[in-house]
């Protein structure tokens, strides 16, 4: 009769280790920290150590001569940066003002660019035109003028007499001879500067159909602070520059300029100044 078999024992697990618990965890950290931290004040002191003995200083104060002198050169760094955006700043308000001040003095007076010269007189056929330059479009938005278009007419100016003097307020005028071809113009003056408003209203310009003609439909018009005969047309100020102003309106010279010579517009003599 067979023997009954013998069950083989299995082997025990092998036993697991144990986790580490979360305090051992926090502790081992700790320990990392504050070995790093010792080693780098032990970097720092090593080297200024031997020169504070050498010296005769403790080396507490090499260290404190070493976060000084870090603090230093940050803040000098952050002045070199703070001293870059001045500079830029001040760049920028340069320009600024500079701009502004130009813009200023073009159009502060007439137009700069764009005019044809005739004599004392100048023409300008594209102030009013889709092409007009830039500066001729901050005049006439500073002066609130609204200019003639190319085929609606042309405005000619005139700042000096035939002699190439400034015309003055205090000074008299005589404008003689005739206009280009046009359904109709006016003259008018004006002066610089804010208004006098003790100055009593005045005639500021003449229209083509209100002009005093000779024979031959040419005319005279004196131009000056004192009363004249005929055709006078009072200084606008007291003092100062003047300027007149001629405008064609419904004029073939609005298309071409090269029809223009001296003859066709008024000569500006001048006659004397009061003192």
């Amino acid at each position: 009769m067979a023997s009954p078999r013998r069950a083989t024992p299995r082997p025990a697990a092998w036993p697991r280790a144990p986790a580490p618990s979360v305090a051992a965890s926090e502790f081992r950290e700790a320990r990392r920290v504050v070995t790093s931290v010792s080693e780098t004040l032990g970097r720092l002191r090593a080297p200024r150590a031997e020169t504070a003995e050498g010296a005769g200083r403790p080396s507490g104060g090499s260290v404190g001569g070493l976060v000084g002198r870090t603090v230093g050169r940050s803040a000098g760094r952050f002045l070199r940066k703070t001293s870059n955006v001045g500079l830029v700043l001040y760049a920028l308000a340069l320009g600024a003002g500079l701009g502004l001040a130009s813009a200023d003095w073009a159009t502060r007076g007439g137009y700069p660019f764009g005019g044809v010269s005739i004599g004392p007189w100048t023409a300008w056929p594209r102030t009013g035109s889709v092409g007009a330059d830039p500066y001729a479009r901050a005049v006439n938005a500073r002066r609130g003028e609204i200019p003639l278009a190319v085929g609606e007419g042309m405005l000619v100016t005139a700042a000096t007499d035939d002699s190439g003097a400034t015309l003055d307020a205090t000074c008299t005028y005589r404008l003689a001879g005739v206009t280009p071809p046009a359904r109709a113009w006016t003259l008018t003056i004006a002066g610089r500067g804010a208004r006098d408003p003790a100055r009593p209203p005045m005639r500021e310009g003449f229209t083509s159909t209100e002009i005093l003609r000779e024979r031959d439909g040419r005319f005279v018009i004196m131009v000056g602070p004192e009363v004249e005969p005929g055709n006078w047309l009072p200084s606008p100020r007291a003092s100062g520059p003047v300027r007149l102003a001629l405008r064609l309106y419904d004029t073939p010279v609005a298309a071409s300029t090269g029809s223009l010579d001296r003859d066709s517009l008024p000569a500006i003599t001048r006659l004397g100044c009061r003192s």
